[in-house]
């Protein structure tokens, strides 16, 4: 877990379970994209403070992700009601009934998931 972007996601789900102080140095970090000097400076702490500050949160976060599994089930989510869509479309689309059914019977299989 090394990129601000999954970070960010991550923090979104989890955020409010980290220190306050860990809030802070990912929120202006990652969030605001300051670098670690800036971060340093607005917070009144060394770089290597921000740094370890950073790490400890990210441990945490992956830690969130691993027991609870949230960012991973909403990525499910959302990938099946992508997929759900297109089937939509693709049946919107197609004027023969013999092509429809199996696509619905898709939509069928997706609802149900793997939940």
């Amino acid at each position: 877990m090394n990129s601000k972007p999954e970070i960010s996601l991550l923090y979104d789900f989890y955020g409010e379970l980290l220190q306050s102080s860990q809030q802070k140095v990912i929120e202006l970090y990652v969030n605001e994209d300051l670098s670690l000097a800036e971060t340093a400076e607005l917070l009144g702490i060394s770089r290597q403070g921000v740094r370890d500050s950073l790490a400890r949160a990210q441990r945490k976060l992956s830690e969130y992700e691993e027991k609870l599994g949230l960012y991973k089930a909403y990525t499910r989510r959302r990938e099946r009601s992508e997929r759900i869509t297109t089937i939509l479309n693709k049946i919107k689309s197609t004027p023969e009934r013999q092509e429809i059914d199996p696509l619905l019977d898709e939509i069928e299989e997706l609802l149900k998931g793997d939940d």
